[in-house]
């Protein structure tokens, strides 16, 4: 289940350093480059509702194996691509596939390992590698651009598949399907063409900016398909999403968990590896190997938070994990350009992996106890939160990064790039690290006891 998984969290960041190489290959201009991230954020975060119903209806082992499958032939066709249009339909690919493929393994592990111990462990592993893939991703994709091609971004998909496709024939049993299982058609294309909306404005705000007309459009578009579709799964008798998943306080706090743990862990992914890389003027391989001690954190975190679950209140484990990755998204605000590696960015990575770690865990226990024939669709919700707030965080905090950043150079005539670049990245990270605690006390509240 863990290698299945990785395979999707390496593809949310793999690409990201071998863009500019992947944009020279293929003779991709600026606007189209940005696709090749958004069209795998698009269809993973918009259609992981639909996979939930899906992996019901299949079987969840049928339909990891024809995730897993389809994944790695969308890789292969993405990393042979003769120009950017094949790339991104690859991208797209992979997005629908990883979508089918997430709650499938959730509903799984939480179906394998029912006791408290033993669920502990299994999400734990499944915790560390999920955490830590994003990292990872962007560790690989700096070594393979810069010692092979950035096609190996891609192809580098095919041995982790056939890994974890033998891994499934062997261990995962064939689960029957859920009994009168079927899909809401109206609800389904609703939440995929809301959730498609929501994730393509938070992507074009960062490029266009929040006042362009496709960011206004897409958010209130989104937003109003998403209210129809809640209204929609009140009346329906197979609800594409039961809203009785929603009535748990604790699983409730789990999403907004995680939704606050990815706007602050995925705005600081970003921000780091652009001010290694243009700051700090570090190789795509050195930069994607200062990314190791967030590695080194999370599985801190897990291991700690593994043994607590069983006998903790979910308060307790949210909040002061919420808290851990505020502390180091703050520290960002201390950044300078001369900052050394060691005694400013080290403490950022190891503070928001052990956060990461911490939270994550948690909520995808949570999310999943008790859960019965709904564990795909509360798993998947996890997910859903989790590419909401990605996509919410980078965009936000890097327009709130570059605001500051030209209004720093217009009031310092005498300041570099660097130097208002660092000062807006500053700005963005404290902004988070309030919103963060704010999320943290307000999580602590709706867990209850």
């Amino acid at each position: 289940m863990a290698t299945a998984q990785l395979m999707v969290g390496l593809d949310l960041t793999i690409m990201n350093i071998a863009l500019p190489s992947a944009q020279r290959s293929l003779h991709m201009s600026d606007p189209t480059r940005q696709w090749v991230i958004t069209a795998f954020a698009l269809c993973y975060g918009s259609l992981l509702l639909l996979g939930g119903r899906l992996s019901n209806l299949l079987g969840r082992r049928n339909a990891l194996l024809i995730g897993t499958i389809g994944f790695a032939v969308a890789s292969a066709v993405g990393g042979a691509a003769p120009n950017s249009g094949t790339l991104l339909g690859a991208r797209a690919l992979q997005g629908v596939f990883g979508a089918l493929m997430t709650p499938s393994v959730l509903a799984s592990l939480a179906a394998a390992f029912p006791t408290p111990a033993e669920r502990g462990k299994a999400f734990g592993v499944y915790g560390t590698v999920m955490g830590s893939s994003s990292g990872l991703g962007v560790m690989l994709g700096g070594v393979l651009t810069e010692y092979l091609n950035w096609r190996w971004c891609m192809f580098v998909n095919l041995p982790i598949a056939a890994l974890a496709g033998a891994g499934v024939l062997y261990a995962v049993r064939t689960a029957p399907r859920v009994p009168g299982t079927r899909v809401d058609v109206v609800g389904a294309v609703l939440a995929t063409a809301g959730m498609a909306a929501v994730v393509l404005g938070f992507s074009r705000a960062e490029v266009d900016g929040w006042g362009a007309a496709v960011t206004v459009g897409s958010l209130v578009g989104g937003a109003v398909l998403l209210a129809v579709f809640l209204l929609v799964q009140r009346r329906v008798a197979a609800p594409l999403l039961p809203l009785r998943i929603l009535r748990d306080r604790r699983r409730a706090a789990s999403y907004v968990s995680v939704l606050s743990l990815a706007v602050g862990m995925f705005a600081t992914l970003f921000f780091l590896t652009f001010y290694l890389q243009d700051v700090l003027r570090y190789s795509p391989v050195k930069a994607g190997m200062a990314f190791l001690p967030l590695t080194a954190g999370l599985m801190a975190g897990v291991r700690t938070v593994s043994k607590l679950l069983a006998r903790t209140p979910v308060r307790v484990l949210l909040g002061p994990g919420l808290l851990t990755l505020a502390v180091g998204v703050g520290l960002l605000g201390l950044l300078h350009v001369d900052s050394g590696y060691w005694t400013r960015v080290f403490p950022v990575f190891l503070l928001v992996g052990l956060g990461t770690g911490w939270v994550l865990i948690t909520a995808n226990s949570t999310a999943t106890l008790n859960a019965g024939a709904d564990s795909a669709t509360a798993g998947a919700l996890v997910m859903t939160s989790q590419q909401i707030g990605a996509s919410l965080g980078t965009a936000l905090l890097s327009t709130v990064a570059g605001t500051a950043a030209a209004s720093y150079h217009r009031s310092h005539h005498a300041a570099t790039a660097a130097m208002a670049t660092v000062h807006g990245l500053n700005v963005a990270s404290i902004g988070a690290a309030g919103g963060l605690v704010v999320a943290a006390l307000g999580v602590m509240v709706l867990a209850g006891q």
